[in-house]
């Protein structure tokens, strides 16, 4: 005698199959408060030929990298041209770190309250929460990259931040 019937094991098999895709298709639904979770960017090489190129009224951007990695919530990378005399913005301070290396033509940089001037292969570290900016100084165009990363529970705490100031603001 048996120990499964025919109809017991297609049972069991559905079942089965239904417990393994259950995940799955949770994960694949996301939801506002939890939205799916970007893939992990492992090695790669971007073609400075190949990058799209953004323009506005004060130069010119490229995004290289804007992804989650092994290590970090998130990596970004662009690269920012600005025009003679312009400013990328307003001095302002956010939560993450990034690091600027000058590629080519002359900048100053609000680093620690000082506009310090630079020229190419310079590096610039603007830590956490404190007021920092970036402005062509020089008589061409200045170029620059930009590495910023979001370590592991910033993304997180700034969502949550965000939501917490709009409650409050609508009450």
């Amino acid at each position: 005698m048996p120990l499964l019937t025919r109809r017991e094991i297609g049972l069991v098999a559905a079942t089965a199959a239904l417990c393994l895709a259950l995940p799955g298709f949770i994960a694949a639904a996301g939801t506002p408060e939890a939205p799916a979770a970007k893939p992990v960017m492992g090695s790669m090489a971007f073609d400075w030929e190949k990058m799209v190129v953004k323009t506005s009224a004060v130069g010119a951007s490229r995004k290289v990298c804007q992804a989650p990695t092994a290590t970090l919530d998130e990596l970004e990378c662009h690269v920012t041209t600005l025009n003679k005399g312009n400013a990328a913005h307003p001095p302002h301070r956010h939560a993450d770190e990034e690091l600027l290396i000058v590629k080519e033509g002359v900048v100053e940089a609000l680093v620690a309250g000082e506009w310090v001037k630079l020229g190419p292969g310079s590096v610039i570290f603007q830590a956490a929460n404190i007021d920092h900016a970036i402005r062509n100084a020089g008589e061409q165009p200045a170029t620059y990259h930009v590495i910023k990363w979001n370590s592991p529970g910033m993304l997180k705490a700034k969502a949550e931040a965000a939501a917490a100031a709009k409650a409050a603001a609508q009450k």
